[in-house]
């Protein structure tokens, strides 16, 4: 009787009708985040100044190639570009956290200025990028979503738990995974939004700690310079 009763009361329809979704503001991050790369100091950077930006644009020329300007449907090439510059800028940022935090631990350091400004880029760097990867992994990427062949979701967000906040047939878009990685890059840890399968809680778990080492040891000491 019990199980005949939960089944009978409404619940949130899964997954929701498919939508299209506009594909700019992942482009526009991705630029972004070859941006900051540029400015970063080259003793900070993988190889010479040039070569991590020159790679990150050549992929992300590739990335408009292959990519309509909405989101309507799979497309598995356009997902394996994607994934393949989302991990590369961000095994180029945990590189010049690791150069930065080693210049720190053996240089008298005293440009303070400098320091701050570096450790601001890299943090940057790590909000734009963890975006990428949350709105590329929850639920089999964007095209799925926006197919309506999402998979098991990777994240449990609030108007997921009550139908009273947002119409039942919500989904995430965009802005939705850049607060998350914005949280989690402010908080060390899952705000309002919590990690509900392993790879979820492993990509923020190394974004958490990007982001503590960036702040607690090279922001921080900086201050202390100033």
């Amino acid at each position: 009787m019990a199980q005949q009763s939960l089944a009978a009361q409404p619940g949130r329809p899964y997954p929701p009708p498919p939508e299209a979704e506009p594909f700019w503001p992942a482009q526009l991050t991705v630029l972004l985040a070859i941006v900051v790369q540029v400015l970063l100091p080259e003793r900070l950077t993988a190889g010479p100044s040039w070569l991590v930006p020159s790679l990150e644009g050549a992929l992300l020329i590739g990335l408009f190639v292959v990519t309509p300007n909405v989101v309507e449907d799979e497309h598995p090439r356009r997902r394996r570009i994607a994934l393949a510059l989302t991990a590369f800028v961000t095994a180029a940022n945990i590189f010049s956290l690791g150069a930065l935090t080693h210049y720190l631990l053996h240089h008298n350091v005293s440009d303070g200025r400098g320091l701050i400004i570096a450790g601001v880029l890299i943090w940057l760097t790590s909000l734009l990028i963890f975006a990428l990867w949350y709105w590329e992994m929850d639920r089999g990427g964007p095209g799925g979503r926006a197919s309506g062949r999402d998979g098991p979701p990777d994240f449990l967000f609030p108007q997921m738990s009550d139908d009273r906040i947002e119409p039942r047939d919500w989904r995430p878009k965009f802005v939705d995974y850049l607060y998350v990685s914005l949280t989690n890059n402010t908080a060390f840890s899952p705000t309002d939004t919590m990690p509900l399968t392993p790879m979820s809680k492993g990509v923020m778990g190394v974004q958490s700690v990007v982001s503590l080492l960036t702040i607690g040891l090279i922001v921080s000491r900086a201050v202390n310079i100033l």
